[in-house]
């Protein structure tokens, strides 16, 4: 594997890791705040020696809590790149169900034609996605539209959805890669495994118990 490539495999790996670790962080946070301050509230009402000073403590919870409405926005956001990102390294993994079932149920001879015309569709439709949204990004860029709750950060609504063409660009990129690999023969189908290899072992292994006396 070159270092570009590497490269690219890692940072996909890395922005993963990110985006979840984020969205479970903030909304760790969030919760906590949210049921925090009433624990400081009650013991308020029971250590009456110390009473001004929890009562301080939880309206000081309550304030960040009441702060951090934007979480959820932020969440949201995050969990949308999330899944753009992921469904490029779902191709990169393989991740693909059912199509690779279709694809070996024809002869050796034309599993490579059917398997480059699905990757053929695969990469139509990713450059129609990325086109059409690239636009929307381009119409959002130009409106000037803050994103809800998070535009008191600056953040616009062009910045959250621009993972969109990104993401399909990405997707074509490594459906390119696959289409390169079955032009040279180094695989028969898209790559797929998991499920669809599940369901043909299974499959396998009744057509043998039925054949059994």
């Amino acid at each position: 594997m070159n270092p570009v490539a590497r490269a690219w495999n890692q940072l996909e790996e890395v922005l993963v890791c990110i985006l979840l670790a984020g969205m479970t962080l903030v909304t760790f946070i969030y919760v906590l705040l949210n049921n925090l301050y009433s624990v400081f509230y009650s013991l308020a009402d029971t250590i009456p020696f110390a009473e001004d000073a929890l009562f301080s403590i939880g309206d000081g919870i309550l304030y960040l809590a009441q702060e951090m409405t934007w979480s959820i926005a932020l969440s949201k956001a995050m969990f949308g790149w999330l899944i753009f990102i992921g469904l490029a390294w779902g191709v990169r993994l393989g991740a693909h169900i059912g199509v690779d079932l279709l694809v070996r149920n024809f002869t050796l001879g034309a599993q490579k034609a059917v398997a480059l015309i699905a990757v053929g569709i695969c990469l139509a439709y990713c450059a129609l996605m990325a086109y059409s949204s690239e636009e929307w990004v381009a119409a959002l860029l130009r409106a000037g539209i803050g994103a809800e709750d998070l535009d008191r950060f600056g953040i616009m609504q062009w910045h959250i959805v621009m993972i969109v063409p990104i993401g399909f660009g990405l997707m074509f990129l490594r459906f390119l890669q696959v289409f390169v690999r079955i032009l040279r023969n180094q695989q028969l189908g898209l790559g797929g495994h998991g499920e669809a290899e599940d369901a043909l072992k299974l499959a396998t292994e009744n057509k043998a118990e039925g054949t059994k006396p």
